[in-house]
C-alpha cells in the first residue's frame, strides 16, 4: 500500500503523493511546527521542535488547513 505520486491539476504545483484511493497525502502528527511555521509563513506561538499534532489540540484546529486559516485571520 505505497504512496504514489501523481501530477496535479493544473495550476496546483509539483506532484503531490497520494494514498491508495488517490487523496493528497494528509501531514504526519509528528512533522515540526517549526515545518509548518515556514511553509505557511506564521508564527503558531510554540516551540519549533513541538509537533504540529501538539498544536492542533491546544488551539482545537482538526487539519492543518484550519490551523492556518486561524492564524492568517480567515476563520
Amino acid at each position: 500500500m505505497g504512496d504514489t505520486r501523481y501530477s496535479d491539476a493544473p495550476g496546483m504545483k509539483g506532484n503531490r503523493s497520494r494514498n491508495s484511493n488517490g487523496r493528497l497525502h494528509a501531514v504526519r502528527d509528528d512533522t515540526l511546527v517549526r515545518t509548518i511555521e515556514q511553509r505557511y509563513n506564521i508564527d503558531l506561538g510554540m516551540r519549533g521542535d513541538a509537533h504540529i499534532g501538539t498544536a492542533l489540540d491546544r488551539y482545537g484546529a482538526e487539519s492543518v488547513t484550519e490551523l492556518v486559516k486561524m492564524f492568517r485571520g480567515q476563520i
